[in-house]
């Protein structure tokens, strides 16, 4: 089979995750073992071969980056993928936490996939790290809601993750990230960037830029963007803390995923 046309829209510069091959979405469900894929009806078999190359090298350099296996990044199996379906009009990406799916529009900007990836590892979390959670609730939001912990070394690291992205060092205050975020919310009129998981999102995102892997398919933005300019991505020492605490998780997190 010839190789899909490149992309120039899309810059990478990583490790060579498929040996010269060409990968369609049906080689990514059985690698990464995601509960179904599906494509929109209105995506050429074009789109599909360029898309599918640009979702494998994204997910790969994603498993690299949090130094997992492949189950980590299917959620153990119960993750869906969606392209050029089920999407929102005015949106390039979103997940759906009652379907346990997350969606790619057909014509998405570049950079959605760690963040809405991060949506559904939060939500799939919940009940692993919470005992009395709500149902359908993120584990960032029942962090700071205060939700009974269930004891365990790695949850105590996910906390950890959540006092650096939310609250200042001390703990007794929220973080310059959530004062930016909420402050944005209240001259737009609106609650969506101080919502406890989009800052943890946003703040995953930026984690992932830093990693030292260039993809920006994979993630952009939280350095250069108007967003970032605007401080609603972590700076300064706040956001090395950050990094340094889902560094310390997600490597603990691929060492437990590796030995089961």
């Amino acid at each position: 089979m010839a190789e899909p046309p490149s992309d120039r829209r899309f810059y990478r510069q990583g490790p060579d995750h498929r040996n010269g091959e060409t990968l369609g979405f049906v080689d990514i469900r059985h690698r990464f073992d995601f509960r179904s894929i599906r494509i929109g009806r209105w995506v050429t078999r074009e789109e599909q071969a360029r898309a599918a190359g640009l979702f494998h090298d994204a997910l790969a350099d994603l498993m690299s980056i949090l130094q997992g296996p492949e189950v980590l990044i299917s959620l153990r199996g119960t993750l869906s993928l969606q392209y050029g379906i089920g999407g929102r009009p005015g949106v390039a990406a979103h997940y759906d936490p009652s379907q346990r799916c997350f969606s790619l529009a057909k014509n998405a900007g570049p950079g959605s996939i760690a963040h809405e990836w991060f949506h559904a590892f939060d939500h799939y979390l919940c009940d692993k790290a919470f005992s009395d959670a709500p149902r359908d609730f993120f584990a960032s939001r029942s962090w700071i809601s205060d939700a009974t912990p269930v004891p365990h070394p790695l949850n105590d690291l996910l906390s950890r993750c959540f006092h650096a992205i939310l609250l200042d060092e001390s703990g007794d205050g929220p973080s310059e990230l959530f004062r930016v975020s909420a402050e944005t919310d209240r001259q737009l009129g609106t609650l969506y960037y101080s919502q406890p998981e989009e800052l943890c999102a946003r703040a995953f995102e930026a984690f992932v830029q830093d990693s030292g892997i260039r993809n920006n398919f994979l993630v952009r933005g939280t350095r250069a963007s108007d967003e970032a300019r605007a401080g609603l991505y972590p700076l300064g020492q706040q956001r090395e803390r950050i990094n340094e605490a889902f560094a310390r998780y997600f490597s603990c997190l691929g060492r437990a995923l590796r030995k089961t």
